[in-house]
């Protein structure tokens, strides 16, 4: 009998936030639902990661009232979010009474399974999360960010995995953001975990298909003893996307393995992404095809198309070899931290700025974060010269306790504040989406009665002239502004990052 694979589907959020920026009406989900709940996934994912920011910032949806609808339209389906630990879904970190809230009202309004990461492969900044998603009776995946550097071994990341079981976690993630999981490390490192871990214990795999290898990494893993693996409806898929759903399908056809999904469903669900998907030509990513050079140099697509703006913004395009040179060289000085939110933004705008400035001229108040330990344990050792400027530059000594440690009860401020916003009804959903996205949500809250905009532009401009201006280009992210001083004068510098 065929060992039965179990599949996570990404169309409702990682596949149309790594391919169209984020942008997806929910409208344009509504239809597909009934067949993403008959096909027969493990789990479907549909919030978290950039959502949450794209909904109030682009498209002036309530993305609680889009879990809600999730919720009632995919009564079979166990629904699965993204969350960035003691960060939730904003930038910064949160004390725990703030996480405990989002955590139980997720729950409340329909989340079954949380994905729980920290960017820097931190246990202490994802432990709250997990207790608090327990305390709900929900699932609690914990999530090893996978990256590649000389710290980063096989034994390294089975031994994150252990800790994370120990935790309490019900299943352990392998979560590839910038497609460099290849398939020898996909079964070492899974194939470990099985071994250390127990068979019993879950393990989930996901990669992006950027460098045009990770589907073979799947069946790897598969090989292995992965328990589950994330995919795309095709319509949705490739590029800085996902490996498809259908191919995996296909793909363990003789092998001893099946995924015994339902091919009616899916095709259905393909043919009306595939409608959908040319309404966001504006919005779509420029890779295309797959791009080895990650290997390489290690950055994501988006993080490149990030810099890229920042060099443009200064009359500096020509100087982008030099930036990406530049970036494994402020990684390693910072310990050698994965390159996801919110360290890949961090570490690409530092860069940016010691090619224009000159090495660690000028240093970000989040890059000085970082190295001081704000953000939390980095893998490696940090460079003592630039700790040093560090500490002189933010003004502040660095730290080894858990960051949020430092935090002060915050609740009742951030009630105080959403409550008194006009159109801020009240609730404690209310207060949270304030709570992440404080600059934002006063502007949704005033015209969320108005109804969502769809595609946030005008869908016929959006179509018949993509990149033009109107439709705006494609950042993922708020704003991040980075207080900076250069020959004794301060400057403020904005960045819109792009990330996972």
């Amino acid at each position: 009998m065929n060992k039965i694979i179990d599949v996570t589907e990404l169309c409702l959020r990682d596949a149309h936030q790594s391919l169209l920026a984020t942008r997806m009406a929910l409208e344009d989900m509504v239809p597909a639902c009934a067949d993403l709940d008959e096909a027969g996934y493990w789990s479907v994912e549909c919030w978290g990661g950039a959502t949450f920011d794209a909904c109030i910032r682009f498209l002036n949806e309530d993305p609680w009232a889009r879990l809600r609808t999730f919720r009632q339209l995919l009564p079979k389906s166990r629904l699965q979010m993204l969350l960035r630990g003691q960060n939730l879904l904003g930038y910064r970190h949160y004390e725990d009474g703030v996480v405990d809230r989002f955590v139980d009202r997720a729950a409340d309004n329909g989340m079954d399974v949380f994905r729980i990461f920290d960017a820097l492969n931190d246990i202490r900044n994802i432990r709250h999360s997990v207790n608090a998603v327990r305390r709900n009776g929900k699932h609690a995946q914990g999530t090893i960010c996978y990256t590649v550097s000389p710290l980063h071994t096989t034994e390294n990341f089975i031994e994150m995995a252990e800790r994370l079981v120990e935790l309490g976690c019900d299943s352990i993630c392998l979560k590839d953001m910038a497609a460099l999981l290849k398939p020898q490390p996909a079964y070492d490192i899974v194939s470990g975990i099985k071994a250390r871990c127990g068979e019993g214990v879950r393990v989930h795999v996901h990669t992006h298909a950027t460098t045009g290898v990770t589907l073979v990494s799947l069946m790897k893993a598969i090989e292995a003893g992965a328990d589950c693996v994330d995919t795309a409806i095709s319509s949705l898929s490739l590029g800085p996307g996902h490996n498809p759903t259908e191919s995996l399908v296909e793909m363990l056809e003789g092998t001893g393995y099946e995924a015994r999904l339902n091919k009616a469903c899916l095709r259905r669900v393909k043919n009306h992404f595939a409608t959908i998907r040319p309404r966001y030509q504006a919005f779509m990513s420029n890779i295309h095809g797959v791009d080895t050079d990650i290997f390489d140099s290690q950055i994501p697509g988006g993080m490149i198309s990030n810099m890229e703006s920042q060099l443009k913004q200064q009359d500096a395009e020509d100087r982008l070899e030099e930036v990406l040179i530049e970036v494994p060289r402020v990684r390693e000085d910072a310990g050698f931290p994965p390159l996801v939110t919110p360290s890949s933004q961090i570490v690409g705008t530092q860069a940016v700025f010691n090619v224009l400035m000159g090495r660690y001229k000028v240093v970000s108040s989040e890059f000085a974060d970082l190295m001081l330990g704000y953000y939390g344990k980095a893998p490696g050792e940090r460079d003592p010269t630039v700790l040093a400027l560090a500490a002189q530059q933010a003004h502040k000594e660095a730290i080894e306790q858990r960051p949020a440690d430092l935090l002060q009860p915050e609740w009742e401020v951030l009630r105080a504040a959403a409550t008194a916003l006009p159109g801020c009804d009240g609730s404690e959903e209310d207060v949270l989406t304030y709570a992440m996205f404080p600059p934002v949500a006063p502007g949704f809250f005033a015209s969320r009665e108005l109804g969502p905009k769809y595609l946030g532009v005008d869908p016929k401009a959006a179509v018949a002239k993509p990149g033009a201006s109107g439709a705006e280009p494609s950042p993922l992210r708020a704003p991040v502004t980075y207080d900076v001083k250069l020959n004794g004068r301060s400057h403020r510098v904005s960045v819109t990052p792009i990330s996972e």
